[in-house]
């Protein structure tokens, strides 16, 4: 199986800001690009990677700050255009709204990658370092080991933080034993996830804080005049606070993940279970005793009371069970392989 791991960067001073010069110049690649495609669009005439990727030697050899840089991270920026013109192609034959690509200030272009470990890169998980070319070995915190073979590096800028991604192949894969259960699990309010046999996992008390703390640092953002330095300041506050509440929010759903497997559909995977997803709509509200649906049964976030028969229960439970069996139903359907 295929799954990413996302380590945090630990760069020197000199190293912060060689990978802002870096990301600075793939993003100015990747404007230049685009903007050559659309003055060939203009002309009647097409362009397309190939083209692109061929002119790259040429730009290295006129201007050394871009030939400080890998290569094929410059042809994985080129792709990453190309990817974006065969999706506005692809909605428009579609019938969708296209969506033309657009220019990416730097606010809006994050991320840098190396399509092969070994091309202008090099993870090296003995001493916790990642090579890059024009850069050096930078420091990462490596917090689990990485297991398959890597086959992608990917940098990612957060705030002032740097990220390092790896996407790897064949990762092993950790099947718990076969057996013949099967659980239903409802999302709800009251709690976070509640199963067909009554297991309920509460709701974390960090959101309520990080709620309160979001709306204060809003508050203060909308409070600063545009443009000014303390609205650019107010602003990466504001950003620091939703990575930290994403950040809090994926380890829960990793940890949960652990008891309840079929949270997410990698962890299954991995634990060699099945995943069935259902239409949730009136799993809250129909009667699992008689089948009636009504809005009217769901008296409150706690309580299901049946309006025609009279059943009761608790109503995250009554959902996950309705859940359950949608989705034994769903597999009882579905032809073997």
């Amino acid at each position: 199986m295929r799954r990413a791991y996302a380590f945090r960067m630990r760069p020197t001073t000199c190293q912060h800001v060689a990978l802002g010069q870096c990301l600075a110049l793939h993003r100015e690649l990747y404007n230049a690009a685009l903007q050559e495609r659309r003055d060939a669009w203009r002309r009647g005439t097409a362009i397309s990677y190939g083209d692109q990727s061929a002119q790259l030697k040429a730009i290295r050899r006129i201007r050394p700050d871009v030939a400080v840089w890998s290569f094929s991270s410059q042809q994985a920026t080129l792709r990453r255009l190309n990817r974006a013109f065969a999706s506005f192609f692809r909605r428009v034959k579609a019938g969708e709204t296209p969506g033309y690509p657009r220019f990416k200030p730097a606010r809006r272009f994050d991320s840098v990658e190396w399509p092969r470990d070994g091309d202008g890169c090099r993870w090296r998980p003995d001493t916790s370092r990642v090579y890059l070319q024009g850069i050096g070995h930078v420091k990462v915190t490596v917090h689990r080991r990485v297991e398959g073979q890597v086959k992608t590096i990917q940098v990612r800028r957060e705030g002032r933080r740097w990220m390092l991604v790896l996407s790897c192949d064949q990762v092993p894969t950790r099947p718990l034993e076969p057996n013949q259960a099967a659980a239903g699990i409802d999302v709800g309010i009251a709690s976070f996830a509640t199963t067909s046999n009554g297991e309920h996992l509460p709701n974390p008390s960090w959101g309520r804080v990080a709620g309160a703390r979001l709306r204060t640092a809003q508050q203060r953002l909308a409070r600063k005049q545009r443009g000014s330095n303390n609205r650019r300041k107010a602003t990466a506050a504001l950003a620091a606070r939703h990575r930290k509440l994403a950040n809090q929010r994926r380890n829960f759903h990793h940890h949960a993940a652990r008891v309840l497997v079929s949270i997410l559909c990698t962890k299954a995977e991995e634990a060699g279970r099945v995943v069935i997803v259902v239409d949730a709509r009136h799993t809250s509200d129909r009667c699992e005793a008689c089948g009636h649906t009504a809005a009217e049964n769901r008296t409150s976030q706690a309580v299901f009371s049946c309006r025609a028969c009279g059943h009761t229960a608790q109503a995250d439970e009554h959902a996950a069970r309705n859940i359950l069996r949608a989705g034994l139903a769903r597999l009882a359907a579905t032809p073997a392989a």
